[in-house]
C-alpha cells in the first residue's frame, strides 16, 4: 500500500517533513537522521521487556508459595491459568483500544496494572489472593502489553521490514526473561518470594515515564510517513502548477491500519465475526493455541517445578531457562528476517514440528544435573520459542490488512487459552501421577497437529483481498 503525504506540505515540495522519505533519508545535501519509527521502536522494546518480569514468575515462585502456605499446584496453576485467560482475551480488545485512545495511554495503564498486582502479591495469605493479584490484575495488564502490541506498532510505524519489527519486538519478552529470572530466582532463595515479586513491579513501573515521554502513537503525530513509505509525487499541469492536493496528517491512520470506530470493544467483535468466517483464521488460532499450550502453559509454568522433582536445584532450573530466553532473543528476531523472504505457514510447519521433536525427549532429560543434552534441549527450544510470532502476524497482516493487528489479537487469544488449559492440566497430572510425563508426551503430540495444520493453509490464503469491517 502507497501511503499519502501526512505533511501538509505545499504541493510544490510534495513528500515528507523536512523533506524527508518515508524511509528516513533525506535529499541529497541534507543531514540524515533516525526515522522516529526506530525509536518509538526502541521505546516499545523496553516497554515488553518491563512487563514481560511476570512471565518468568510464576515457575519460580510456585515451589516457595507451596512451602510456605501449602497450596496445592493445580491451585497455584489455576492462578496462572487465569492471568493467561485474561492475558489472551484481553489483548484484541487492547488492540482495539490502542487504535481508540493511542498506544502510549493503554500501554501506560497496563504497565501499572502489572505494578500494581504484583506489589500487592506480598501481601496475599489466602489462596484466593494470588488468583486476583497473579490472575485479574496482573492477566489484564500483560494481556494489554500481549505481543498484539507489537504488531500494532510493526503495523502503523513501519511500511517494509515488518517481520523483522515484529521479531526484534516480540524478543523483548524473552529479553524481560532473560532480565528477570536470574534475579527472581536469586531473591525467591533470600530474602525471599516477596522480593521477587517487589522487583517486577519495579520493572514494569520504571518504564512508565519513558513510555509517556518517547512512545508516540501513529507517525502522523511527528509529521512523518512511516518507515519505508514513499509519498506520491505530485501532478504537475501544462502550467506547471500541480493538481494533487496536500493530504493532512490525519491521513496517515486511515491508510496504516488505524480505526475511527467510537466503540473499541464493538470493533474487536466486528472483526472476529468477518474473520471467524475465514478459513485461515481458524487454522492460525488452532496452531497458535497449541503453541500457547507449549510454551507459556507448560514449559514457562511447569518447567522449574518439574527439575525440582528430579532433584534440580531452583537456581538452576531458573539458569536453564534464562538460557532459553537468550537463545529465543535470537530465534524470533531470524524469524521475522525469514518471514521477509520465505513463505510464513511453511516455517509455521518447520517451527511446530521441531518443538514437538523437543518435547518428546524432555523426559529423557530431566535429572539433577545439568548434561550436555539438557543444555541441546534449550538452546533448540529457545529458537524456536516464540518464533512463530512473526509469520502469524504476516499471515494475518497479509490476509486482513488493515484490522490485521486486531485480528492477531483475537489469535493471541487462542494462543493464551491453550496456555491457560495447559498450564492447568499439567498441574492436575502433577497432583494426580506425580509426574510431568504425560504432560510432556501430550503436548509432543500436539505439536505435529500444528505442524500439519500450518503445512495445510491454503496457498491461496495470503493473496486474498482483506475482509471489509462492517
Amino acid at each position: 500500500m502507497t501511503a499519502p503525504d501526512v505533511t501538509g506540505t505545499p504541493p510544490e515540495k510534495t513528500g515528507t517533513a523536512a523533506g524527508k522519505s518515508g524511509s528516513g533519508k533525506t535529499p541529497a545535501g541534507n543531514k540524515r537522521r533516525l526515522h522516529p519509527a526506530w525509536i518509538v521502536a526502541a521505546v516499545a522494546f523496553l516497554a515488553l521487556v518491563g512487563a514481560a518480569g511476570f512471565r518468568a514468575a510464576p515457575g519460580v515462585l510456585m515451589v516457595p508459595l507451596q512451602e510456605e502456605f501449602g497450596w496445592s499446584t493445580t491451585v497455584l496453576s489455576l492462578a496462572v491459568s487465569i492471568n493467561l485467560v485474561l492475558f489472551g482475551l484481553t489483548a484484541p480488545f487492547a488492540a482495539a483500544l490502542m487504535e481508540r485512545f493511542g498506544v502510549r495511554k493503554v500501554t501506560s495503564l497496563a504497565l501499572c496494572l502489572i505494578g500494581l498486582g504484583s506489589a500487592l502479591t506480598v501481601f496475599v495469605n489466602q489462596s484466593w489472593q494470588i488468583l486476583f493479584t497473579w490472575g485479574l490484575l496482573i492477566g489484564l495488564g500483560t494481556g494489554s502489553m500481549a505481543l498484539v502490541f507489537a504488531a500494532t506498532i510493526a503495523n502503523t510505524w513501519f511500511a517494509k521490514s515488518r517481520g523483522l519489527v515484529i521479531g526484534i519486538l516480540t524478543a523483548g519478552s524473552a529479553a524481560g526473561q532473560l532480565v528477570f529470572l536470574p534475579f527472581i530466582a536469586a531473591l525467591a532463595q533470600n530474602p525471599g518470594w516477596r522480593g521477587a515479586s517487589l522487583l517486577i513491579a519495579a520493572g514494569a513501573l520504571a518504564v512508565v515515564p519513558l513510555v509517556l515521554r518517547w512512545l508516540r502513537n501513529s507517525p502522523a503525530d511527528v509529521g512523518v510517513l512511516p518507515y519505508g513509505a514513499e509519498a506520491p509525487e505530485a501532478e504537475t499541469g501544462d502550467a506547471g502548477t500541480t493538481s494533487t492536493p496536500p493530504v493532512k496528517p490525519a491521513a496517515v491512520a486511515a491508510s496504516y491500519g488505524s480505526a475511527d470506530s467510537p466503540n473499541a470493544a464493538i470493533r474487536a467483535l466486528q472483526v472476529l465475526k468477518r474473520a471467524s468466517k475465514v478459513r485461515t483464521f481458524w487454522a492460525l488460532a488452532a496452531g497458535f493455541a497449541i503453541c500457547g499450550a507449549t510454551t507459556n502453559g507448560l514449559i514457562g509454568t511447569h518447567f522449574i517445578p518439574s527439575a525440582h522433582d528430579h532433584g534440580m536445584p531452583e537456581t538452576t532450573a531458573a539458569g536453564l531457562l534464562a538460557v532459553v530466553g537468550i537463545f529465543d532473543i535470537v530465534g524470533t528476531i531470524a524469524s521475522g528476517w525469514l518471514t521477509d523472504r520465505f513463505n510464513p505457514k511453511v516455517l509455521l510447519a518447520v517451527y511446530y514440528q521441531f518443538r514437538g521433536i523437543g518435547l518428546l525427549v524432555l523426559p529423557l532429560l530431566l535429572g539433577s544435573s545439568v548434561e550436555p543434552s539438557m543444555i541441546i534441549f534449550v538452546v533448540v527450544y529457545g529458537l524456536d520459542w516464540v518464533a512463530t510470532v512473526p509469520p502469524t502476524a504476516a499471515i494475518c497482516r497479509s490476509v486482513f490488512g488493515a484490522d490485521g493487528s486486531v485480528v492477531f489479537g483475537w489469535v493471541f487469544a487462542a494462543h493464551q487459552l491453550g496456555a491457560a488449559a495447559a498450564a492447568l492440566a499439567a498441574g492436575f497430572i502433577r497432583d494426580a501421577t506425580g509426574h510431568y510425563n504425560y504432560a510432556w508426551l501430550g503436548a509432543a503430540a500436539m505439536c505435529t497437529v500444528a505442524a500439519v495444520i500450518s503445512a495445510t493453509i491454503r496457498k491461496d490464503a495470503v493473496k486474498k483481498e482483506p475482509v471489509p469491517v462492517a
